[in-house]
């Protein structure tokens, strides 16, 4: 799912795109992408596009009228800018938005279309979809000390929670964690001071180097390889490679289709987190500490 440094590079290209310019037409192709019905698709016809701003991983086009068109990629929504008039693709295609300029067409490459399209007219409707979080990059340590403590919830679910804070997903959360030396497992209420310290300076480090690196990556273009995999990170989509700290093998937890990375020496004291399908299967084979991993020669899946 595109977090927030691929929204924030996302929303910078389609800011010199298409702010101060007219939305010619909506072409909507996916059945179940428009969630709203009142105002009608076709009132954003016509009108003109004044900011583009970011409300958690959702990008929002506002219009003038006080109109608001609130786009959620989901897991795999992508943006593309094409020539004017340009068609809507065959199976991946979801609608594309025509300025005088261009058309942005939206794909989304799986079978469970999941991506999300509303209409919404004045702030307080708007307001409503707001999961809440707080931007890491806007506030203070106290506040972030504040949210994280609120609840008692492991790291991981604390870092990727909407309502906590806002435009974290899985990939920059496993970032995160490995950059602050944190168990992804560990519950934000049993975090010392010096602990939450780390982890707001490491959410604030990762997320602004990531967001100029993609900004670096693509100039003036528009973003093309928007991926949550990608070369340069610590620990995410590397399992079983070399921590770029310690060299141990990244280790892995998989639960439904997430997984979580993280280096077990860095991060949990030489201790194996416990994968939830793999551990029961293997049970006492199941090596628990870096140690054992590296006796047994990695954990083979």
């Amino acid at each position: 799912m595109p977090e927030l440094p691929d929204i924030t590079v996302y929303i910078d290209a389609l800011e010199r795109r298409t702010v101060g310019r007219r939305i010619d037409g909506l072409r909507v192709r996916g059945p179940s992408l428009l969630r709203t019905y009142d105002p009608p698709l076709d009132a954003a016809a016509g009108r003109t596009v004044e900011r583009i701003t970011r409300l958690g991983k959702r990008i929002v086009f506002e219009l003038d009228g006080d109109l608001f068109l609130v786009l959620h990629l989901m897991v795999s929504g992508r943006l593309a800018w094409k020539a004017p008039g340009a068609a809507v693709p065959g199976r991946a295609g979801l609608a594309a938005f025509d300025f005088e300029t261009g058309t942005l067409v939206l794909t989304e490459a799986s079978k469970r279309k999941r991506a999300s399209l509303y209409l919404l007219a004045g702030r307080a409707d708007l307001a409503v979809h707001d999961p809440g979080g707080l931007d890491v990059l806007g506030c203070d340590p106290a506040a972030f000390a504040a949210a994280i403590r609120r609840d008692n919830h492991t790291l991981k679910r604390t870092l990727t929670d909407p309502r906590i804070l806002s435009g974290i997903g899985n990939a920059y959360s496993d970032e995160i964690l490995h950059a602050a030396g944190l168990s992804p497992l560990a519950l934000s209420q049993s975090l010392d001071d010096p602990a939450v310290e780390r982890l707001y300076d490491a959410a604030r480090t990762v997320l602004e180097d990531w967001t100029e690196r993609l900004r670096a990556e693509t100039g003036d273009g528009f973003p093309a390889k928007v991926t949550a995999f990608r070369d340069g990170m610590a620990v995410h989509g590397r399992y079983r490679e070399p921590c770029p700290r310690c060299a141990t093998p990244v280790q892995r937890i998989v639960y439904a289709r997430n997984e979580t990375n993280y280096c077990p020496r860095c991060q949990t004291g030489g201790r194996v987190l416990a994968d939830r399908a793999l551990s029961r299967l293997l049970k006492k084979d199941w090596p628990r500490t870096v140690e054992e991993l590296e006796e047994s020669g990695g954990v083979r899946s």
